[in-house]
């Protein structure tokens, strides 16, 4: 009888040879190599209880003092000094992309369907573009494109229109010297803390809620191109549960992987293929 051989694989390296994730490799090493930084590892879980117990500390205590304690455009140049300083370029080259992402997902929705919406704006190309309220107007458009299709029907037009779904040259500032590199996990965790002190209670709840509308998102999408695909991945995260009492960090990070592997999607729709071997710089 043969000897058995006990294999001993990599986790992450089976991560990236995995053939059923549809994203280009050189984001997915990008994704892995965020995710094995020591901060995720060592600091992220404090962070993320932290953060939570903060975030709700806060909440509770502006239902007594309702109004900001924070103008936006501080809280704007706080988060982007931090990242600056603070977070790895990998992890800021991700939330770059999430905010150029899911503007061509939206776009997508606007040329395919008869909504009376004009196409959105906000593709960042460089860190400094997170600034003047993207991250409010990034919740807003959701917000937007939903209530304009409120008398739309959602079916695949006779062609549909790829236009936009591009991934332009990302600017993270790799050059610049930080402090430390945390990874986007982690950073979101503290991040949501000043973000919670400059939105009143009902502009972080309708921030907070737009999240629950991936699974809306990608039932839209699914009937825009008559491709069952997008809803492989939803989680039963329906819009009509009202609750901003969650890990928000959490909820935002497989936001942005669900953005993406929708997105990829549409680039293969469009393409025939999945991008693979897309070049990329890392830390």
């Amino acid at each position: 009888m043969a000897e058995f051989v006990r294999s001993d694989p990599s986790m992450w390296e089976a991560v990236y040879a995995d053939p059923s994730v549809p994203l280009d490799r050189a984001l997915v090493r990008l994704i892995i190599d965020d995710q094995r930084r020591l901060s995720r590892r060592w600091l992220y879980p404090i962070a993320r209880v932290v953060s939570r117990i903060l975030v709700a500390i806060i909440s509770i205590v502006k239902r007594v003092l309702p109004f900001r304690w924070m103008p936006l455009h501080t809280m704007d140049v706080l988060c982007v000094w931090f990242l600056r300083r603070f977070v790895s370029p990998d992890a800021v080259e991700l939330l770059i992309r999430h905010f150029v992402v899911e503007t061509n997902l939206v776009n997508f929705i606007i040329r395919n369907t008869p909504v009376d919406m004009e196409p959105v704006t906000l593709r960042p190309e460089a860190l400094s573009g997170l600034g003047d309220q993207a991250v409010v107007e990034h919740d807003v458009n959701v917000y937007d494109v939903l209530i304009a299709l409120d008398a739309v029907q959602l079916t695949r037009p006779e062609k549909l229109d790829f236009a936009q779904l591009d991934i332009p040259p990302l600017d993270a500032e790799r050059g610049r010297r930080r402090f430390v590199r945390l990874d986007i996990q982690t950073a979101l965790c503290f991040m949501n803390i000043p973000f919670s002190m400059a939105l009143t209670v009902e502009e972080y709840r309708r921030a907070v809620h737009s999240i629950r509308f991936d699974d809306s998102f990608l039932e839209i999408l699914a009937l825009v191109t008559d491709d069952d695909t997008f809803r492989h991945w939803k989680l039963a995260g329906m819009s009509l549960w009202m609750d901003s009492n969650v890990d928000v960090p959490r909820m935002v990070y497989r936001h942005a992987l669900v953005c993406e592997y929708a997105h990829a999607r549409l680039v293969k729709l469009a393409g025939g293929e999945y991008p693979r071997q897309t070049p990329a710089a890392f830390d």
